[in-house]
């Protein structure tokens, strides 16, 4: 099998996503080294449901800031594979309070961990955008088409994270012109499901509006903006399926954006996990809130195309199996108190 005895370094590794792609490599027979500063990830999701650790922790987990680049250096050495998941992203809310320290923070870390794994002769890089690169005309109505990768030009995304998000394509798109390396290019939807981030300062929707349906009538159901606003939700086991296939199906290929090809509204969100809570529970709307971008979805042909990918975890299952784990966490972390 390809992974087996390969080394593959992670970067946000212990994150909702990373941790579901850690675990994943190494059943495959990898070993893999995490690399996150546990801002939002941690080192818990590294555990399997027994409580066994998914990699070696002792030996392979990195707790190091990326934005330092003798910490991208010291975690790429030797590492044949590189999936560059690390960021810095939020709720609607973080995004747009933090936007200058957000867009100079993902910068660094993306240009330091590419100029590193140049250096440190890495095979294959992995980078991850994100449908928020997208431009924001684009996004102001409902029921646009779906886009094609090509749509993000001209570019004008709303927020600087889009932004800094699209200014690591370009540089992963560099490099692998002038054949530095080999180069992987996955561009994400709204990704959700277990080991999302519910706090209410880092959370994004979905895990938001499960934490208040949890928490009710204790937490009021407030949704942001009038939940009028879509996206193209895409389940995290969806997301993994299309990050191991990159690595042998997709590299040098430009970039391949993974989601839906319809969108869901928040007020269906809403209405769709509170049915699942069991509770009667009042949704209120705050439409003083911001709301981002009105609607995107995915013409995910090429996924289909080159990686043979398409979504296959249904919107109502993926809510179902996400509250599920946040139930359970919660209940954990109310009895640890």
């Amino acid at each position: 099998m390809y992974w087996n005895g390969k080394r593959v370094l992670v970067t946000g590794g212990a994150g909702q996503i990373g941790s579901h792609l850690a675990a994943r490599l190494a059943s495959y027979g990898a070993r893999v080294t995490v690399a996150d500063n546990l801002w939002r990830g941690k080192k818990s999701n590294l555990l399997d449901e027994s409580g066994k650790p998914v990699i070696d922790l002792e030996r392979d987990f990195l707790q190091v800031d990326l934005v330092d680049y003798r910490n991208c250096e010291r975690a790429t050495e030797g590492q044949d594979v590189v999936y560059h998941l690390a960021d810095v992203v939020a709720g609607i809310n973080y995004v747009f309070g933090n936007q200058f320290s957000l867009y100079n923070t993902n910068l660094l870390i993306d240009s330091q961990m590419l100029r590193a794994a140049i250096a440190q002769h890495v095979s294959s890089y992995i980078y991850v955008g994100t449908a928020c690169s997208y431009p924001a005309e684009r996004q102001s109505k409902l029921n646009p088409p779906p886009f094609k990768e090509e749509d993000v030009y001209p570019a004008s995304p709303e927020s600087s994270y889009g932004w800094s998000k699209l200014m690591g394509e370009m540089g992963c798109e560099l490099a692998c012109k002038e054949k530095l390396l080999d180069i992987g290019i996955l561009r994400f939807h709204n990704v959700y499901g277990p080991h999302c981030e519910m706090s209410p300062e880092k959370s994004q929707v979905i895990p938001s509006l499960i934490r208040k349906a949890l928490q009710h009538p204790h937490e009021e159901f407030v949704v942001w903006g009038s939940g009028s606003q879509r996206r193209a939700f895409v389940f995290v086991e969806d997301i993994v399926d299309a990050l191991v296939s990159v690595a042998t199906k997709g590299m040098n290929q430009g970039v391949i954006q993974i989601g839906p090809d319809y969108s869901t509204s928040i007020k269906e969100i809403a209405e769709r996990v509170c049915a699942i809570s069991g509770k009667q529970i009042d949704i209120r709307f705050d439409i003083s809130k911001p709301e981002g971008d009105v609607d995107r979805a995915a013409d995910w042909s090429r996924a289909r195309d080159i990686l043979a990918w398409s979504p296959k975890v249904n919107i109502q299952e993926g809510l179902q199996r996400t509250y599920a784990w946040c139930a359970r966490h919660i209940t954990r972390k109310t009895e640890a108190k």
